[in-house]
């Protein structure tokens, strides 16, 4: 399969800290992929995330887009071709929905008949009613209506990678569990690389095509869920593998559905 993404020993060393974030890094995310990076807070994860679109620029190594090297392309045109959601959303408060996702399109040179079919589209596609939020401010919605409006936001110039920092986790758990899901379904539909950062295993092991754990700026292990589950490299992985294994011991004793661990 052919990589969408691809970091070739990626370096980087914010100054003044002790150790590199990212070290001596090689991953190659296959198109249309559902990728997750997972580890402990500090381990790279998000670094790695902002050396795809530059936000970051390695001090070695190269980061290649569809094979091209993302130096070689202007920052903002990058950022513009790519999704990219983090867990603050960042939603214009001045703005309409309508105005938010289609921000990127306006920039874009879109005709404005072309702005509003996509926000129509996006709306629908991220289940909210068209004529019922197009006009409303992010103040007057909830917590996962304004993170489906990121969402949107983030599909609305039609990428074909999307980046995803954390995004559901300031949301309450029924709406967190709805929204990813519904994610997953988009991703497939849309035929998208998708790249997630999440501390949470459960999150990984439903979700992902393929993960990779890291660790102090590198990759322990990389593999399907299957795969972390049946065998996992080290007593690291073994350790967040066992996470959800831990909660539904718990979930089970206390509603009294199984017996204790």
């Amino acid at each position: 399969m052919t990589a969408m993404i691809a970091l070739q020993k990626v370096s980087l060393s914010y100054k003044g800290a002790g150790a590199a974030a990212v070290q001596n890094l090689d991953l190659d995310i296959p198109a249309k992929t559902f990728f997750v990076l997972i580890g402990e807070s500090g381990c790279g994860k998000t670094t790695t995330l902002h050396l795809i679109n530059r936000l970051l620029e390695p001090d070695q190594g190269r980061v290649l887009v569809e094979g091209i090297d993302v130096r070689t392309v202007d920052p903002v045109t990058l950022r513009r071709g790519m999704g990219f959601i983090f867990q603050a959303i960042g939603l214009f408060p001045h703005l309409t929905v309508a105005e938010n996702i289609g921000i990127t399109p306006k920039l874009l040179g879109w005709a404005p008949g072309r702005i509003t079919a996509r926000v129509d589209e996006l709306l629908d596609l991220v289940r909210l009613e068209p004529a019922t939020y197009r006009d409303r401010r992010p103040a007057a919605l909830s917590g996962g209506q304004r993170q489906r409006v990121g969402l949107a936001r983030a599909l609305a110039a039609e990428p074909r990678v999307m980046l995803m920092d954390e995004p559901f986790g300031a949301l309450d758990p029924l709406t967190r569990d709805d929204l990813a899901a519904e994610y997953r379904t988009i991703h497939e539909t849309l035929g998208l690389t998708t790249v997630l950062v999440t501390h949470d295993m459960t999150e990984a092991l439903l979700l992902a095509d393929e993960i990779a754990v890291m660790r102090a700026g590198g990759i322990v292990q990389t593999g399907t869920p299957r795969t972390l589950l049946d065998a996992p490299a080290d007593d690291f992985v073994r350790t967040l593998i066992e996470t959800p294994k831990r909660r539904a011991r718990l979930l089970a004793e206390a509603t009294g559905l199984g017996p204790p661990a």
